[in-house]
């Protein structure tokens, strides 16, 4: 199955670096989002960030707690994130935490894409099993 639609982001909190040598420096942020669509309800992001001298050389890992309703089913699951820019090359797998889901979302399994538009609004495209 796939669920399609946008969200928004906001509370980016980011603290200053904790470790910084060598040129790269190590940082954490947490912020929210509110998803629409297909999936509808709200996540917390937790992620750990890696920056370089090279402006778009960077990395970030991070785990987020998505609670709402998918495909008509209620509940709450975690995602993993893995994103990295390569002098501006982008890559990001997001999978859903196998046995992460619950309520009516129990056993849930997939993967997310998102996409940020020129204008900086997002969407995602969401392909999963129940």
């Amino acid at each position: 199955m796939t669920a399609k639609g946008t969200f928004d982001t906001a509370d980016w909190d980011a603290k200053p670096p904790f470790v910084e040598r060598d040129g790269v420096s190590f940082g954490l942020v947490t912020m929210s989002k509110t998803f629409h669509g297909d999936l509808t309800g709200t996540g917390v992001v937790y992620l750990l960030t890696a920056s370089t001298e090279v402006e778009d050389s960077m990395s970030y890992v991070a785990m987020e707690r998505i609670e709402g309703t998918l495909d008509g089913r209620a509940g709450a699951f975690v995602v993993q994130h893995n994103a990295v820019s390569d002098r501006g090359e982008r890559s990001l797998r997001i999978s859903v935490v196998p046995d992460s889901g619950t309520g009516e979302l129990r056993g849930l399994r997939g993967e997310m894409d998102i996409v940020i538009a020129p204008d900086g609004s997002h969407s995602y495209t969401f392909d999963f099993t129940l």
